[in-house]
């Protein structure tokens, strides 16, 4: 008699966590089980970049965008970034959306996506002002995202040190070309 199909037994590391490089306009501490690259996509601007976990096969895509002190160009920012998120409604079953509020003061949304979607968690995070960052969990894979689920709790939990830990740097300190 064949047997049931059965999930990939995954081991995940413990959690540990280094200081991103000193060279964006933000700071937070990331796994240091993940490698961090410069997005290289036909569309990347300055300070986005890709957070890959290679044992697992899944990368955390940050994009950044300065706000420029204009009221429109924050709406413009956030109102992206709910189409986003809303763009996977085609497969997503439920959309949870909350708030998080980190230690240190600052507020995040985060998004967890239900059904077999390719970005099962998104967020951002904005100081009104400054500076704008969004944040979206993919898998390079084609495996059902039930059998993914220990691996999503467990990139899960390091975004939110990420968000927990993120402090922007003082817009003097860079230069922001409009």
């Amino acid at each position: 008699m064949p047997k049931p199909e059965g999930y990939n037994r995954i081991d995940l590391p413990g959690h540990e966590y280094t200081y991103l490089a000193d060279t964006f306009p933000y700071m937070f501490e990331h796994s240091v089980h993940a490698e961090i690259s410069a997005d290289t996509s036909w569309l990347h601007e300055p300070y986005w970049i890709n957070i890959y976990y290679p044992g697992i096969d899944a990368s955390i895509n940050i994009s950044y965008k300065p706000v420029y002190q204009n009221a429109d160009t924050l709406y413009g920012l956030l109102n992206d970034a709910f189409k986003l998120t809303s763009k996977h409604l085609i497969k997503a079953y439920a959309i949870d959306e909350s708030i998080l509020k980190t230690p240190n003061g600052k507020t995040a949304i985060v998004a967890e996506l239900e059904g077999e979607v390719p970005s099962q968690f998104q967020f951002f995070i904005t100081d009104s002002v400054h500076h704008f960052l969004r944040g979206a969990l993919y898998f390079n894979t084609a495996t059902k995202n039930d059998s993914l689920a220990p691996s999503i709790a467990y990139v899960k939990k390091d975004i939110i040190h990420l968000l927990n830990t993120l402090e922007w740097k003082h817009s003097g300190d860079y230069f922001y070309s409009q």
